[in-house]
C-alpha cells in the first residue's frame, strides 16, 4: 500500500498520521517533504505510526531526518502508535532511545504541553483561548487576531481533539463556531467539559463578515466575557 499522510492539529501540536509503508523512494521522499513544508510554520509535530504495515533502513533513516530537522529549528518531533514490528526495528537499529515515543496521540500532545526539563514551565502570552471551528481559515484567522492581542491561544477542527485540549491544559474562554460537528459521545463529553468554562459561539455568518468589523465585535466580546467572568 502506498503511503498516505493525513494532517491536523491539536493546539500547538501537528499530527501526522501515516497509512502505508514507508520505504525507499516517492514514500521516504513524500514523508520528508510534507514535515519539511510543516516546518515553515509549525514546530511540534507527532507522527502517527499505527497503520504503517512496513518499513525499510531508508524510510527509518527518513524518520531520524525529519527528526534532526525538526530539532534544528528548535522544535520536536514524537512518535505514537508505534506498532510492534516497527519497534522491534527501532530497538534492533539502536534507534529507540533516540525517539520520544507514546501509546497515544493524547499522551503525545500533552508530552507538548508539559513543563520543559529542570522545571521551565511552558511560556504562556495571556490568558488561554480555545477556538474550535470546521473552517481552517476562520482558525488561521483567529489564532492571528488573538494572538495580536495578546492571548495564548488554541485551535481544532474537531470534537475530539478539543476534548483532548481540554484534558490536558486550562483555558479561560472557549471560541465555538457554528458548523462544528461530532459523534454523539463526544459531543456529551464536550458538553460535561465545558460546565465550568465561558463559551462563546461565533455564529453561522461569521466567516462571511467584513474582517475588521469581525475582530472588532469579537474583541469586544471576548473582553465582557472574561471582565464579567472575573468580577
Amino acid at each position: 500500500m502506498r503511503l498516505s499522510l493525513e494532517t491536523r492539529d491539536v493546539g500547538r501540536v501537528t499530527i501526522v498520521h501515516c497509512n502505508g509503508r514507508i520505504v525507499a523512494g516517492s514514500e521516504s521522499e513524500q514523508l520528508r517533504a510534507h514535515v519539511a513544508w510543516l516546518l515553515r510554520d509549525r514546530r511540534s509535530i507527532v507522527l502517527h505510526l499505527g497503520e504503517v504495515g512496513f518499513i525499510d533502513s531508508s524510510g527509518l533513516g527518513t524518520i531520524v531526518r525529519t527528526l534532526t530537522s525538526t530539532r534544528q529549528v528548535h522544535g520536536d518531533l514524537k512518535l505514537c502508535n508505534v506498532p510492534e514490528h516497527v519497534r522491534k526495528v527501532l530497538e534492533l537499529s539502536h534507534l529507540s532511545k533516540l525517539f520520544d515515543t507514546h501509546d497515544s496521540e493524547e499522551n503525545a500532545v500533552a508530552a507538548f504541553y508539559q513543563p520543559k526539563k529542570g522545571g521551565e514551565a511552558p511560556v504562556s502570552t495571556g490568558l488561554s483561548v480555545l477556538c474550535i471551528d470546521s473552517n481552517a481559515d476562520v482558525l488561521a484567522y483567529l489564532r492571528e487576531l488573538l494572538r495580536r492581542a495578546g492571548y495564548d491561544v488554541h485551535t481544532s477542527s474537531h470534537l475530539r481533539d478539543a476534548l483532548i485540549l481540554m484534558r490536558i491544559t486550562k483555558f479561560a474562554l472557549l471560541l465555538l463556531g457554528a458548523d462544528v460537528s461530532g459523534a454523539p459521545a463526544a459531543k456529551q463529553a464536550f458538553h460535561t467539559g465545558c460546565a465550568n468554562l465561558p463559551v462563546l459561539e461565533l455564529g453561522g455568518d461569521f466567516s462571511t463578515q467584513d474582517a475588521g468589523e469581525a475582530s472588532t465585535t469579537l474583541l469586544a466580546r471576548i473582553d465582557a466575557v472574561l471582565n464579567a467572568k472575573n468580577a
